[in-house]
């Protein structure tokens, strides 16, 4: 879904350029439709961004743990994280439910407002849900559960 956002985004972007300057003919509300399919955009990855780790990280702690505890810090981390997503994905719900409450609608093309509030409230609720899976993983191939195949052994080649 964020794939085919950002194509309907280059592709809108791509057509408003063209009006504008070969036929003197803008579309009228790209500016509010990108706009909105950049939030669409974001959000709609952080499930992904989450599940495989690919967010911003500072290693600062990497030097002064030691390799056979990782898990523990990974399982922590993970759960940290993961509340922290659940708490947003319940504070942004209730932003939905009231923009559909107050009809709150964009300015120009009077799009409903809680339907992109909802969607990010859904990916929040889903990337928490992603990563409380992977701390399960990790706590999981620490305790020796899973011997090969979890995340701390991604990119490992030893058995």
């Amino acid at each position: 879904m964020a794939g085919a956002t950002l194509f309907a985004m280059m592709l809108l972007t791509t057509a408003d350029v063209t009006g504008r300057y070969f036929f003197n003919s803008p579309i009228l509300g790209t500016v509010e439709l990108t706009q909105l399919m950049l939030a669409a955009l974001v959000f709609l990855s952080l499930p992904v961004v989450c599940w495989r780790q690919e967010h911003v990280s500072v290693d600062l702690l990497d030097a002064i743990f030691p390799a056979r505890l990782v898990w523990v810090r990974e399982v922590i981390v993970n759960l940290l994280v993961t509340m922290a997503l659940w708490v947003m994905a319940r504070r942004v719900w209730a932003l939905a439910e009231r923009a559909f409450e107050w009809g709150d609608v964009t300015e120009f093309l009077r799009i409903p407002r809680g339907y992109l509030i909802g969607l990010v409230a859904a990916m929040l609720a889903l990337a928490a849900l992603l990563t409380l899976a992977r701390a399960l993983l990790y706590l999981l191939e620490g305790v020796g559960r899973v011997k090969r195949g979890g995340p701390l052994s991604k990119g490992s080649d030893d058995d």
